[in-house]
């Protein structure tokens, strides 16, 4: 054994990037085979301390977006990189908002205005990203809060007095998870998305105990959730996820399927994972996606929510929002029902009290 790798082993462990990718995990999507816990925790360890060649690091990168990740192995970076986000729990226990970070860029961001208005009824959300992130660059969360004149670079601490005072509140990835925000410029270089752009959005900076997220194909939904319960850092009650619009937590007009987990109060045994289809029409949100396609996402997103939050606009907007946040209230239980959830964000736009969340997080 050389010197070098006497100090990677002793430092580290004995698994190396390099050595993962000759032995387990590199030899294509077909004959890879997984890694376990400790071996996952031991790359992300060396991930984060900068210690991988940056060829090997890309290698790996890719190898497992070709094998495809094992909800194991996602716990396994999930709880690493947990172990160094600065976590602020507010006072309130809110509803988590984690959409993709690397943004949209055709359809509007519908998910600050659907928590404001959530807010408004009540039901306290969280929304958090980074700002350009890797590899679509797109507008996200930020961005059009950025629009609306809401401070967004802010402490974790600032962002959890942020929600008990208003409602709403944004958590800003350089903030809050700086070790992520440190691997920005290789997985730039990337120029395809890895597993990063998944874990990042499951940090749960505010430590809430429901997540809502959105997917393509539903078995990533169960992937998340049997994410969430093989990690050792979260201990979530509630998961609700749906087939959202360019990867974002904004759901899609039309025939969608929804996900529901729920933990139960006997360990694992008792958990309850369903999934059910709606149609939106049924809801109100009679359109198609095409029409909620904007020219500047941050800017028609930020002009749009101001609109539809105070009331000015009683057209499809406001009815993709209110399904939006009837989303959010049903999440947190505040609502037995869709239907319930959708009456309450309808009343919240209707009596001021979600026009007044926005006056305040403006004043924030």
């Amino acid at each position: 054994m050389t010197k070098a790798t006497t100090e990677e082993t002793s430092e580290f462990g004995e698994w190396p990037l390099k050595r993962l990718m000759t032995e387990v995990c590199g030899s294509g999507p077909k004959s890879a085979d997984d890694m376990t816990p400790a071996q996952a925790t031991e790359a992300m360890r060396r991930i984060f301390a900068g210690e991988p060649d940056e060829t090997t690091l890309g290698a790996f990168w890719l190898a497992n977006r070709w094998k495809r990740n094992t909800p194991d192995e996602l716990a396994a970076y999930v709880d690493e990189m947990c172990s160094r986000v600065e976590y602020a729990e507010p006072d309130c226990d809110p509803v988590d908002c984690g959409a993709n970070y690397d943004g949209k860029g055709e359809t509007a961001i519908l998910g600050a205005a659907a928590g404001i208005v959530a807010a408004g009824a009540g039901t306290p959300v969280v929304v958090h990203s980074g700002d350009r992130v890797p590899t679509q660059q797109q507008d996200a969360y930020k961005h059009v809060l950025d629009e609306l004149g809401i401070a967004t670079e802010l402490t974790p601490r600032d962002s959890a007095a942020m929600v008990d005072e208003t409602g709403f509140g944004f958590y800003y990835q350089p903030a809050f998870n700086p070790a992520v925000h440190d691997l920005w410029e290789r997985r730039d270089m990337m120029g395809v998305r890895t597993f990063v752009n998944t874990i990042e959005t499951l940090a749960n900076p505010a430590g809430a105990s429901t997540h809502l997220g959105s997917f393509y194909h539903l078995a990533f939904a169960k992937k998340v959730v049997d994410t969430f319960v093989a990690s050792e850092f979260h201990d979530l009650d509630r998961v609700i996820m749906f087939q959202g619009m360019e990867g974002y937590d904004d759901i899609r007009p039309g025939y969608t399927k929804v996900a529901e987990w729920t933990a139960g109060d006997g360990g694992s045994e008792g958990d309850s994972f369903t999934d059910f289809e709606i149609e939106t029409p049924e809801y109100g949100m009679d359109f198609e996606e095409a029409d909620l396609e904007v020219d500047d996402v941050a800017v028609d997103s930020a002009a749009l929510t101001e609109a539809v939050v105070s009331g000015e606009r009683d057209d499809h907007w406001r009815d993709a929002v209110a399904l939006n946040a009837a989303f959010r209230i049903y999440a947190r239980d505040d609502a037995d029902s869709l239907d319930e959830g959708l009456e309450q964000a309808r009343a919240a736009i209707d009596d001021g009290a979600a026009a007044a969340v926005l006056e305040d997080l403006r004043a924030f």
